[in-house]
Parts: structure tokens; sequence; C-alpha cells
């Protein structure tokens, strides 16, 4: 061992360090010794691991998307750019067209990776750049497959946890969710059921306020942890969403709500070249950067979908923080680049 230089800054053999955010995360290398604090990152790897290990035994292939690309994926000015040698390049938000493009290769496909999103908030619930678990599944018959692919996993996670990591979960107090059965209700029938329950009126989007009145009607109705919102707006999705054949306003698509806040996004995509290039031109988008990707889409695809969770989101709530970056190792904000 080598010796202290200096005497430690803080009291990391504590239980509980008195010490705010901030001050823990500028001396993040040192507050993560603490007993506590390191079990916040224990849990994050079974999570992850209980990805891993259940998409592994329901055949997908893990792959590695490129994080520098010529164009974002979700469309919209919230990217991340650089000079690539010269060129107009982007940090990736999603690893989406990829995704996308290895159902034609793998049929199911999966990725934990890191995302980037330049958005300018400063909020407990929002880091600029988070671990996103992601898959991709063809051969669906609808996006309930998808739900269902979830659903499964979070079983697993849950088990997981359990055995492997209850020294972690008791040092932190940890009450698992329940996963047994997770509710699915329609976007707009979740906004009737709660502005109803609790008398509020609710817009065209969800904010994280009504995120949080859905959450509770569940809990309190049901006792469930997690809900499944479905049939979100077409305008509020990507122009790869599939709209409701039934219904062009709404799309194939849902979110997963977990004790209040979202985090999940999944859907069904367009696998028919024609409509995915009908949509794009009704949405008056460009198409430079996109050509790789839309060209796959002329030789065939599978009806496919996927989703997208954030880690450190579930991590969040699964161990009822206040705030994501008690969950990221080192979080990256509009405020930290550092450590």
């Amino acid at each position: 061992l080598s010796k202290p230089e200096e005497p430690m800054p803080i009291a990391v053999s504590k239980w509980k360090m008195s010490a705010s955010l901030e001050a823990k995360l500028d001396m993040r290398s040192l507050t993560l010794r603490n007993l506590r604090e390191r079990a916040r990152f224990r849990i994050q790897e079974g999570i992850a691991r209980a990805f891993r290990e259940y998409l592994h035994g329901e055949g997908f292939t893990e792959i590695h998307s490129p994080k520098i690309g010529a164009k974002g994926a979700e469309g919209g000015a919230n990217v991340f750019k650089l000079d690539y040698f010269h060129r107009p390049a982007v940090l990736a938000q999603s690893p989406q067209f990829y995704k996308q493009m290895m159902v034609g290769v793998f049929d199911r496909v999966m990725e934990v990776g890191p995302v980037f999103r330049a958005e300018k908030h400063n909020t407990k619930r929002h880091l600029n750049e988070y671990t996103g678990l992601d898959f991709e599944m063809g051969y669906i018959d609808d996006f309930t497959d998808i739900m269902a692919m979830e659903t499964g996993f979070l079983q697993h996670m849950v088990e997981i946890l359990k055995k492997e990591y209850s020294t972690e979960l008791e040092i932190l107090k940890v009450k698992l969710p329940e996963v047994e059965k997770i509710p699915a209700v329609t976007f707009t029938e979740a906004k009737r059921l709660a502005s109803e329950k609790y008398g509020t009126q609710i817009k065209n989007d969800l904010e994280p306020e009504e995120e949080h009145l859905i959450g509770r009607y569940f809990k309190e109705e049901y006792g469930a942890d997690f809900v499944f919102v479905t049939h979100y707006p077409s305008k509020k999705r990507p122009f790869y969403a599939m709209d409701d054949p039934t219904d062009p306003k709404v799309t194939l698509s849902f979110d997963l709500l977990f004790r209040g806040l979202e985090v999940t996004t999944g859907g069904q995509r367009i696998h028919s070249y024609t409509e995915l290039m009908e949509k794009i031109e009704k949405r008056g988008m460009d198409t430079e950067g996109m050509e790789q990707y839309l060209s796959t889409f002329k030789h065939g695809m599978p009806p496919h979908g996927g989703l997208g969770i954030g880690l450190e989101r579930m991590t969040m709530q699964l161990l009822e923080e206040e705030n994501v970056r008690e969950v990221s190792l080192f979080p990256r904000d509009m405020s930290r680049l550092v450590p």
C-alpha cells in the first residue's frame, strides 16, 4: 500500500457522509470508497448484467455501434456537433439507425453504451451523457412483443438482485419493485384516469408532474410500480415510429413509467422503404447523412421494433434517489466536465 500524502478531505469511513452532492461529485474518486456510495454502483452493475444475460438467453446478439456519426438519429437540434477532420459530425443521440440496420443481419440485437444529448436542461432527472440499454428485435407480431421482452428482463433483473446483490440491497434498504404483471394503458386513457382522479388538466405531452400522477394512480389502484403508457401521439415520436393503421394520429409505441418517471421509450418501427420516405417527406426532413440507413430498407426488412432504457434513471428509481447524478459515476451535465 502507498502511504497517504495528506489527510483525507472527507470522512469516507462514516456510514453517511455529511457532504453536499456537489462536494461528493468534486471528490468522486474518494467519496465512492464509502460503503453506501459504492453500493449504488454494484446494484447498477446488476441491472446492466441482468439486461445482457436475459437478452443473450433470448437469442440477441450484442453489437457495438459507432458514437461519431454524420447525423442524429432522432432529428432535431439536440446533438453535440464536432469537427471530424474538417467535416461536420455529431455524437450519437442513440444507436437507433444501427440497431435497425442490424435487425436485417442478426434478427435480434442489443447494445449497452453511451448516449449523448445536447439538451440545455439542468434538472434532477437529466444528464447530457448517460448509458443506454438498447435492443431491437425482428419478426414481431406487434409492439406488445417488445413490451413482453422488457417485462421478462425486469423480472430477471429483480431475481438477480435478490440472489446476488442482497448485501447492497440491505445496505441501502432497497424495496424491490413489483414486476409479476405490468399494466398497460393508452396515452389518452392514462391522461383521462389521472385527470379525473386528481383534478388536473393533462396536456398533449406528458410533463414530469403528469408522469408522476399516472404512476401514483397505478400504484394506488393496482399496486403497480411500473406501467406501460402506449399509443403516443405521432407528432411526439420520431419519423421511424410506425403509425397505428386504425388511427394515424397515434403510434404503435410506448413509454415505461417506473414509480412515476419515464425510464424507457420503445415501439414498432416502419419497415417499408416507401412508408419511411413518405413520412420523411411529410415532415419536411432532410435525408442527408441517412443514406445508408434508408438504403437498407430498399432490400427488405422484417417487421421490427425495440426500445431504449436509461440505466441511470432506472437505478435512480430503483434506489428511490432524488437526483440522477447520485447514480452516475462521473456525471456530465451543463456545468460539469470533471472529474
